[in-house]
């Protein structure tokens, strides 16, 4: 379990890269910067990281950490998306999870980035 860093507008919530081979490429790249894009309680952004879905999974939980092929983008997931059916995260397509964010109360603080706010992840030593 490797922990990283995600930050913007000044806000910082550490999370807990998982052992898959996604998330490790991701860990290898760090650190990153882009532009957040929301979707409902979800935040994306594109990564320069190339892999393909890894044990792929639409059933996310508040607070999970994921990458979407398609889009080369980590994804942070911290409530309702316009697909969920219920108070769960659900993706527009299968993601492959990649970690968690560590401290779940810190999940509110990710409401306060709008679109098009810068976004970085970073690596803890």
């Amino acid at each position: 379990m490797e922990k990283i860093n995600i930050e913007f507008s000044g806000n910082k919530v550490e999370a807990v890269l998982n052992g898959t081979n996604t998330a490790r490429k991701i860990l290898e790249s760090l650190p990153v910067a882009g532009s957040a894009s929301r979707w409902g309680d979800e935040i994306y952004f594109s990564i320069p990281v190339e892999a393909g879905l890894e044990n792929g999974t639409a059933e996310l939980e508040k607070g999970d950490l994921a990458f979407w092929p398609p889009g080369k983008a980590f994804c942070i997931f911290f409530g309702p998306t316009p697909a969920s059916i219920d108070d769960r995260p659900k993706p527009a397509g299968p993601v492959t999870l990649i970690g968690k964010i560590a401290n779940i109360k810190d999940i509110s603080v990710l409401r306060l980035a709008p679109d098009g706010q810068p976004i970085s992840i970073s690596r803890i030593v």
